[in-house]
C-alpha cells in the first residue's frame, strides 16, 4: 500500500467504529465505580486501581474474568515473594537488587511464553512496587499494611470491571460480529461500484478507497474477540454463516488487498469496470446475506504473481466455494478460552524469548540502581516504565517508547492542569468523578484505535499517578516532575540496551513469527493424516488455528512497528515487512481452507486416496521449507504443484494458495 502520513493514521484512529462508544462507556462506568469505592473505603493506591481497569476490561466477560483472576493471583504471589525475601534476608539491600533482577527476568518470560502476556508486566510492576515499600524507614507493621492495601486496591480494580463486563454484555455478540462483517462488505461494495461506474470521478474513487483503508487498518482482532465470546459463553450464532472464522480471516485479507488496489489503481478500462461490477455485486450480496452468491463468476487468476484485483477475485471465489457446502458446516467451530493452553509450546526454550527477558531484567536493574545511587526516590517510576513499555524488537520498542512519551506528556500535562486550575475549586466527590470520567473516556477512546491505542493507556496512567496520589488535592508539583524524570530515565536506559547493545529489528522478529505461522500451518495440513478421533482432531486443530490467528495479529502489529525502524535502509525494511505480512495472511488463509474442508464428513474415504495424501505431504514439506528459508535468509526452490482439473475444489484451492505463497516467497527474496 502507498505510504501514509501519521496525521492520516491519527484521523482514522479517532473515527467511530461499531461498538466503540459502548466499550468506552463501560470503561468510564467501571472507573467511576472504582474511584467512589476507593474514596469511600479510604483504600490507598487509587492510581493503581484505576489503571488496572484498562488492563482487565474486555468485551468478552469470560476473558475479563480469566485475566482478572490470573492478575489477582499474580499480585498475591508476587507480594508473598516480596514478604519472603524481606523475612529471609532481613531486608538486605543487596537481596532486594538481586531478587528484582530475577523477578523482572521472570516477568519477561511470562510475557513471552504464556497466552496471557498481560501477566508479565503486572508481575514485574507489583514486585517493583512491593519491594520498594520496604525501602522506607517505618515500622514493619505499617509496611505490611501498605502491602496488604495494595492487594485490596488491585482487587477492587479487578473485580469491578469484570462485574461491569458481565452486567452490560447483554447485546448479542453474534449480532455485533455480523454488523462488523456487513460494514466491511458495504464499504467494499461502494468502492468497487465507484470503479465500475462510468460517471464516478477519481476523487470519489479515492474517497471510497480511503474508507476501505480505514477499516482494513482495524484488522481482525475485534471480530475474533467477538467470535471467542460466542464460543466462551456457548451463545447461538444467529445469522452468522458456517465456518465464520474463515470468513473473518478472509475478510481481513480482502480489506487489505482491496485497499491496496483502490489506492493504487489508475483510471479503469472496460474490462476492469466489468470485473469490479461483479465484485461489487458479490460484496453487496455478502453485506445483505453474509453468504456469497453461488452464481457469481470470477476470473480464475491461476497465474502467479497475482495483481491486486486478481487476488480479490481469488479470495471471493474461495468464500464462494466454502459457502456452497455450508450445510455440512452448520456448527460454529470455536475454541473456548478455557481450552487455550496457558503455556505456548517451545516458547520457554526459544533463545529470542530468553534474550528479551534478560534485557528487561537488565534495564529494570539499572534503573533501580541509578535512582538509589542518586538518592532520588521520586524517579522510581523508571522501573515501572521498563516493565510496562518493554517489547522484543527495537522497532516495536521505539514505537512503544514514543507512544509512552507522548501519552505520558499529555496525561502529565492534564494532571498538572487539574492541580493548578481545577482542584482549588473542587469541593465534592461529584466534581472529582466528572473529571476522572472525562479523562477515562478520552483515554479509552484513543485506546480503542488500531494503531495508537497505547497512547490512550499511557494518558490514563500518567494522569492518575500525577493527580490522584492521595485522598486530598495535591499541593505540590514536585511529584509530577519526578515521575516525568523517571520516565525519561527509563527511555534512555531502554534505548541504550535495546537499540545499542542488543538490538533486534522488527523485520527479524517478523521473520520468526511468520516462520512460526508457516510451521503451524504445516501442522494443520498434516493433522488429518494422524488418524485422530473426531474430538482429538477438533481440539488439536482448534489450538493451532487459535495460535495462527493470534500470530497474524502480532505480524500486523510488527508491520506497523517497522515504520519506526529509522535508518538508511528504512524503506527496504518497510517493503520487507509488507511482504511478510502478505505471506502470513496467505498462509493463514491456506490453513483455514484446509481445516474447513477436512472438517466436513468424509464420504467414501476420499481423503485417504493417494492424490490428496500426496498433496498434503507436498504442501506440508513446502511450508516447512519456506519457513526455514525465511529464518535463514536463503531462497526456496520448492517444486510448484500443478492442479488436476478432475480433483475437488479443496485440491484446487489448496494448490492455488500454495502457489501464491511460493510466488510471494520468491519475490520476498528479491527485495530482502
Amino acid at each position: 500500500m502507498p505510504p501514509r502520513s501519521w496525521f492520516q493514521d491519527w484521523r482514522e484512529d479517532l473515527q467511530a467504529s461499531p461498538g466503540r462508544v459502548e466499550s468506552m462507556l463501560r470503561i468510564v462506568f467501571a472507573s467511576v465505580v472504582v474511584l467512589v469505592l476507593m474514596m469511600v473505603l479510604r483504600v490507598p493506591n487509587v492510581a493503581y486501581a484505576l489503571y488496572v481497569v484498562f488492563v482487565v476490561s474486555n468485551e468478552n466477560p469470560a476473558l475479563s474474568l480469566r485475566t482478572g483472576v490470573a492478575s489477582l493471583l499474580t499480585v498475591a504471589v508476587t507480594l508473598s515473594i516480596a514478604f519472603g525475601v524481606v523475612i529471609l534476608t532481613d531486608n538486605d539491600p543487596l537481596a532486594r537488587v538481586m531478587t528484582l533482577a530475577v523477578m523482572t527476568f521472570l516477568a519477561g518470560m511470562i510475557a513471552t511464553v504464556t497466552t496471557v502476556p498481560a501477566l508479565g508486566p503486572i508481575w514485574g510492576l507489583i514486585y517493583g512496587v512491593g519491594i520498594g515499600i520496604w525501602e522506607k524507614h517505618a515500622p514493619a507493621d505499617r509496611l505490611v499494611k501498605s502491602s496488604l492495601w495494595l492487594v485490596a486496591a488491585f482487587a477492587i480494580g479487578i473485580v469491578v470491571p469484570v462485574a461491569v463486563s458481565y452486567l452490560f454484555s447483554m447485546r448479542s455478540p453474534a449480532d455485533r460480529l455480523a454488523g462488523h462483517l456487513r460494514l466491511r462488505y458495504r464499504a467494499l461494495a461502494a468502492m468497487f461500484s465507484a470503479y465500475a461506474a462510468d460517471d464516478a470521478t477519481d476523487q470519489q474513487r479515492r474517497a471510497a478507497a480511503q474508507s476501505v483503508s480505514r477499516l482494513a487498518a482495524e484488522g481482525h482482532r475485534a471480530m475474533l474477540e467477538l467470535y471467542r465470546q460466542i464460543a466462551d459463553r456457548n451463545l447461538p450464532s444467529g445469522s452468522l454463516p458456517a465456518a465464520v472464522p474463515l470468513q473473518i480471516i478472509s475478510v481481513a485479507e480482502l480489506m487489505d488487498t482491496s485497499a491496496a488496489f483502490g489506492l493504487q489503481a489508475e483510471s479503469p478500462d472496460m474490462d476492469l469496470q466489468l470485473r469490479c461490477r461483479v465484485i461489487a455485486q458479490q460484496c453487496g450480496h455478502l453485506a445483505r446475506e453474509l453468504r456469497p452468491n453461488p452464481e457469481a463468476v470470477f476470473k480464475s487468476g491461476d497465474s502467479v504473481p497475482l495483481t491486486h484485483l486478481e487476488r480479490v477475485e481469488r479470495i471471493l471465489h474461495s468464500l464462494q466455494s466454502m459457502g456452497s457446502d455450508g450445510g455440512k458446516l452448520a456448527e460454529l467451530e470455536a475454541l473456548p478460552s478455557k481450552h487455550v493452553p496457558l503455556l505456548i509450546p517451545g516458547a520457554a526454550s526459544n533463545p529470542v524469548n530468553v534474550a528479551f527477558a534478560l534485557k528487561i531484567g537488565l534495564c529494570a536493574t539499572i534503573c533501580y540502581l541509578i535512582y538509589h545511587a542518586v538518592d532520588w526516590p521520586g524517579i522510581s517510576t523508571s522501573v515501572t516504565t521498563v516493565m510496562v513499555t518493554g517489547l522484543v524488537t527495537s522497532g516495536a520498542m521505539k514505537q512503544k517508547l514514543a507512544f509512552r512519551l507522548l501519552g505520558a506528556s499529555i496525561g502529565g500535562l492534564l494532571g498538572l492542569g487539574a492541580e493548578v486550575f481545577l482542584f482549588p475549586f473542587m469541593d465534592s466527590i461529584t466534581s472529582l468523578v466528572m473529571m476522572v470520567g472525562a479523562v477515562a473516556f478520552l483515554s479509552a477512546w484513543i485506546g480503542a484505535g488500531p494503531r495508537f491505542n497505547y497512547v490512550g493507556l499511557q494518558i490514563a496512567f500518567a494522569f492518575y499517578f500525577v493527580s490522584l496520589s492521595g485522598f486530598s488535592a495535591p499541593t505540590e508539583l514536585a511529584p509530577a516532575r519526578d515521575r516525568l524524570a523517571g520516565i525519561m530515565l527509563a527511555l534512555i536506559v531502554m534505548w541504550f540496551v535495546f537499540d545499542q547493545i542488543w538490538p533486534v529489528r522488527s523485520v527479524a522478529e517478523m521473520r520468526r513469527v511468520v516462520a512460526s505461522v508457516l510451521r503451524d500451518a504445516s501442522r494443520v495440513v498434516a493433522l488429518i493424516d494422524r488418524r485422530l478421533s473426531g474430538a482429538g482432531y477438533a481440539r488439536e486443530s482448534g489450538v493451532l488455528r487459535d495460535r495462527l490467528a493470534k500470530d497474524l495479529s502480532m505480524v500486523r502489529t510488527l508491520n506497523e512497528a517497522a515504520r519506526y525502524e529509522f535508518g538508511l535502509d528504512g524503506e527496504r525494511q518497510i517493503r520487507v515487512a509488507d511482504k511478510l505480512m502478505q505471506m502470513s495472511m496467505t498462509t493463514v488463509a491456506l490453513a483455514w481452507n484446509h481445516a474447513v474442508y477436512l472438517g466436513e464428513p468424509d464420504e467414501g474415504d476420499s481423503r485417504s486416496r493417494p492424490a490428496p495424501v500426496s498433496l498434503r505431504r507436498a504442501v506440508e514439506q513446502g511450508l516447512s521449507s519456506i519457513a526455514d528459508a525465511i529464518e535463514e535468509k536463503h531462497s526456496t526452490d520448492a517444486e510448484r504443484l500443478v492442479a488436476d482439473e478432475s480433483e475437488s475444489e479443496y485440491v484446487r484451492l489448496t494448490i492455488a494458495r500454495y502457489n501464491e505463497l511460493q510466488s510471494l516467497s520468491l519475490s520476498f527474496d528479491s527485495i530482502d
